[in-house]
């Protein structure tokens, strides 16, 4: 990776969409408040007629909070490229209007799809590679195709036309500070690699529990669904790398070699109505919300079943972890906001006689949003030095100053792949799911309720205090 700027040209698509507004320019702000995307032109794409104040202005609105902690030297850069930044009504579908704008781009120019894929599809479908100024690089959002065929045609579409190192699948939770401390923890501490394996941990659980609901995302969320938003594209990622051998660099070839190798080795075992769970939630208040019953939210076709909350099995059919289930849960509308990973330790063998107190196992948690690390221990209570009491050590693990979307834009721009998910990851990630997502669309697994603001069904492996 380069520490400079190799696109001059970053172009959004869908500039008009939350997505952009919400996401991508505050994320791009930080990157240029501190010096990070020098002599880089902002253009943005829709099909919105919007006038160039329009755009100026949700540019303008996006970097403020930005500028306002930024330098002289930062304000100066977030002001050059505030006055220099243009929109363009165009249908990317429509033949020949996308190529048309990207003739008129300074090369290199990264191409950020920040539109429903099938809309991003149409508009790669329609692009040739001689319509593609040189050293151009194509940007996704997930989900990446609908199925382990449709992304590999996707694949085939995205390979006419850059190649695959000029592709980025954006995975935004993977942040790179989230990457490196995992690997760091592992690979950087003698004492975890030896008992990182099936005769030490008895299982890994990766969970993603929001308090959050719907939140006007039906059109999204409700033909996708908890399992294919989160555990399909985010939390397979995050087991891979919990998972994976030591990788001879931190490169993101050699890394996401490491990562191919652990995915091609999952699969979620039948039967599903044991190694699969599925819920949604039912009215309830979280916090000071209220909120409806997620059949009655509008936009949602009840008859879907979309499940809110997801939860499967996954093993690994290799030396390490052979019999070691990971437990992956994702959902919505929950009380209890838990991004982490937990690490439970088979007990010890033995306990010599006369000692009494803690006999759980030990567990470590890593978690995300922010980054935090905490290990059980087990030592000698005071008062009484034959009672063993639980202490919990706590550290805090190195955060970046660049919001989520501001590092997945940085290596965009800087040529560092190592965030983007590779072509046969996206096809694998696809067929770890989706022999779950067809029994689940035969209903040979239940779909469960759950109050809003609750903490999900009790009897889930995962449940708080389960």
């Amino acid at each position: 990776m380069t520490n400079k700027t190799t696109v001059k040209t970053l172009l959004i698509l869908g500039a008009s969409g939350d997505l952009t507004g919400r996401l991508l320019l505050p994320g791009l702000a930080r990157l240029v408040a501190g010096g990070l995307a020098d002599g880089l032109k902002l253009v943005g794409a829709g099909s919105d007629p919007w006038t160039a104040e329009q755009w100026t202005d949700r540019v303008r609105s996006a970097f403020e909070d930005a500028g306002k902690d930024a330098d002289a030297a930062g304000r100066e850069s977030i002001a050059a490229m505030e006055a220099n930044t243009e929109y363009h009504q165009v249908d990317v579908t429509a033949d020949g209007q996308l190529a048309a704008l990207l003739t008129g781009l300074e090369a290199p120019v990264a191409v950020y799809f920040a539109l429903p894929p099938h809309v991003s599809q149409k508009a790669c479908e329609v692009l040739t590679a001689g319509q593609l100024p040189p050293g151009t690089r194509l940007v996704l959002e997930k989900p990446f195709g609908s199925s382990p065929e449709s992304a590999e045609d996707l694949n085939k579409t995205l390979a006419r036309l850059v190649p695959e190192e000029h592709i980025y699948r954006v995975d935004h939770f993977l942040g790179k500070a989230t990457v490196l401390n995992i690997l760091g923890l592992r690979f950087a501490n003698r004492f975890l690699e030896p008992v990182w394996n099936r005769d030490h941990i008895e299982k890994v659980e990766i969970i993603f529990d929001e308090d959050l609901a719907l939140e006007g995302r039906a059109r999204y969320y409700d033909t996708a669904g908890a399992l294919r938003d989160m555990i399909q594209s985010h939390l397979l990622h995050i087991m891979a790398l919990l998972a994976i051998d030591a990788p001879a660099t931190i490169g993101e070839r050699d890394l996401r070699d490491a990562i191919s190798t652990i995915l091609r080795a999952s699969t979620v075992e039948a039967p599903y109505a044991k190694s699969t769970r599925r819920a949604r939630y039912a009215a309830g208040t979280i916090g000071d919300r209220k909120v409806p019953d997620y059949a009655e939210e509008a936009g949602v076709d009840p008859s879907r079943n979309t499940e809110t909350l997801a939860e499967v099995e996954v093993g690994i059919e290799n030396w390490r972890w052979k019999g070691v289930p990971f437990i992956l849960r994702s959902g919505k509308a929950l009380g209890l906001m838990r991004k982490e990973a937990i690490i439970t330790f088979r007990p010890v063998p033995h306990l010599p006689s006369g000692f009494e107190g803690v006999d759980a196992s030990n567990q470590l948690r890593i978690g995300f949003g922010p980054d935090t690390l905490q290990l059980d221990v087990d030592v000698n209570g005071p008062g009484d030095i034959f009672t063993l009491d639980r202490v919990t050590l706590d550290a805090e693990l190195s955060a970046s100053d660049l919001l989520p979307y501001g590092e997945v834009l940085e290596g965009i721009i800087k040529g560092d792949p190592l965030l983007s998910v590779r072509g046969d990851t996206a096809v694998e990630c696809w067929r770890i799911v989706e022999p779950v997502l067809k029994a689940w669309a035969e209903d040979s697994v239940p779909l469960e309720e759950y109050d809003a603001g609750g903490a999900g069904p009790a009897d889930w492996p995962t449940a708080v205090g389960g």
